[in-house]
């Protein structure tokens, strides 16, 4: 064996000799878990479906070993999920398990099935909203991993994403029980990805606050964050203060759904359209939400990134772009509503009424907010590497989007207004990478660049399906 091989093998060995026994009893969980649902379910799987079961096993497993607390989440979700199933499946109807016992157990009732898991998803998502900007005016210890109400914000948002989670398989089951041509993968439909949406985002923040915490305190086996930033020292409260400015985007996101779900019923379940019914669904939307999410991620960053530069600015003619910026996000709701007179309805007013203090708040208070920021250096670091993950992923969804448009429709690309819009999102973050990477950028043009990409990400995720009519008008309002 040459130099080369070896050093191949013993860098494997050594990976796998790192993992600890509750590594290997999770792996053989996952493995095991998998053949149950070959065994159980397979005879109602094509080809392609027993792919994506079998690579999601190793692909779950090394999630798990990458990032330890994934484990405790697939292990808490996994569980309440096949109790919520349980629960359902101890009376049967005609199709299967009776989900009638939704209003007549306790557990379901309140607490499991799919509805209430993913309400409970936004109250959590708004308690930890809270939370975090309590932080920002609670005294933080000297050291550590922030104050007690950032704390309790960031295991908030754990939770929801549990929730979430919980609420999405729980929903996979109930759409098979309702007829067998009604069974699908809950990600069809906007009621569906905006609860994807809200997870995606708030886990990808939760990887990157866990992941600087930790090499503040010198507990992570990755590099430590400080040497790509100049060696700006990292302090726990601050790291954690990020989270109040990603949290708003995603309880923005959550009181749209609320909307969406009293408005519009959303929350029924109901068939694919047949252009859906494709199993290029499973791997094409997911991709594209991950996109979407470390988009959104990025942008609320650069925010944060905005106000830290601007704190000491007494100008509000220097101040007019981030109000501008705070009139924008309070109105976009009323902007995306076609009919005027529901656009001013009582909960859009409402709406606007809470952001427009939200938004006029943090300026009022950019000093004190700033001084509790990381460093500019972290910031930028935190938007580069959001915007690099999600272009990734979204270039990924554009390529499967593709494949699935061939079968489908009989072409790769269409030039619909939907794929369009993609395309021009790709662009917009392809130019931010190649300038940051070829040509330095960094600082106030990134940071208002990655902003103006949240506003182009946003009408293509919603306004191309509200003003444009083309082959994907699935998600009308």
């Amino acid at each position: 064996m040459n130099t080369a091989s070896q050093t191949v093998s013993l860098g494997r060995s050594h990976l796998l000799a790192e993992r600890s026994l509750f590594d290997w009893l999770f792996a053989l969980l996952v493995v095991a878990l998998t053949g149950y649902a070959f065994s159980r379910y397979g005879a109602s799987m094509d080809g392609y479906e027993r792919g994506i079961l079998a690579g999601a096993a190793p692909v779950l497993i090394a999630l798990g070993w990458f990032w330890g607390s994934l484990r405790v989440l697939m292990l808490v979700v996994g569980a309440l999920a096949l109790v919520a199933i349980g629960l359902y499946g101890r009376v049967q109807d005609g199709f299967g398990a009776d989900l009638a016992q939704a209003e007549n157990v306790f557990l379901l009732k309140y607490f499991l099935s799919s509805q209430s898991a993913i309400l409970w998803m936004g109250v959590l998502f708004f308690m930890s909203t809270a939370f975090y900007w309590i932080g920002f005016f609670a005294p933080s210890p000297a050291e550590g991993d922030g104050n007690a109400a950032q704390r309790i914000g960031s295991r908030l948002a754990w939770v929801a994403v549990a929730m979430a989670l919980i609420g999405t398989l729980v929903r996979w089951f109930e759409s098979h029980q309702i007829a067998p041509d009604v069974g699908h993968i809950p990600v069809s439909n906007l009621y569906e990805v905006f609860v994807l949406f809200c997870w995606v985002t708030t886990l990808f923040y939760l990887y990157y606050e866990q992941h600087y915490v930790l090499a503040q305190q010198g507990a992570s086996g990755h590099r430590r964050p400080a040497q790509a930033m100049g060696g700006h020292a990292l302090d726990g409260a601050s790291v954690r203060s990020v989270g109040a400015f990603v949290l708003l985007v995603v309880s923005a996101a959550v009181g749209f759904l609320l909307w969406y779900t009293v408005v519009r019923e959303a929350q029924e379940i109901q068939p694919l359209v047949p252009a859906l019914q494709s199993w290029w669904m499973k791997l094409h939307v997911p991709a594209n939400f991950i996109g979407y999410g470390t988009f959104a991620l990025a942008a609320m960053v650069a925010f944060a990134y905005l106000i830290k530069q601007t704190a000491g600015e007494t100008s509000w003619r220097k101040l007019a772009p981030l109000a501008l910026l705070g009139a924008v996000l309070c109105l976009e709701p009323l902007v995306f509503r076609k009919n005027p007179i529901e656009a001013i309805s009582s909960y859009w007013a409402v709406y606007f009424g809470i952001t427009a203090l939200i938004v006029g708040g943090i300026l009022a208070m950019r000093r004190r907010i700033a001084a509790r920021l990381p460093a500019l250096e972290l910031l930028d670091d935190l938007m580069y590497k959001s915007i690099a993950v999600g272009f990734a992923f979204f270039t990924i969804a554009t390529i499967l989007g593709a494949f699935w448009a061939a079968e489908a429709w009989g072409g790769y690309w269409s030039w619909d207004p939907k794929e369009t819009w993609a395309l021009i999102v790709w662009l917009n973050y392809a130019a931010w990478l190649h300038m940051r990477l070829m040509k330095g950028l960094r600082g106030t043009i990134a940071a208002w660049w990655a902003l103006a990409g949240l506003a182009v990400t946003s009408f293509a995720f919603l306004g191309v399906n509200m003003f444009l009519s083309g082959l994907h008008s699935y998600g009308t309002l």
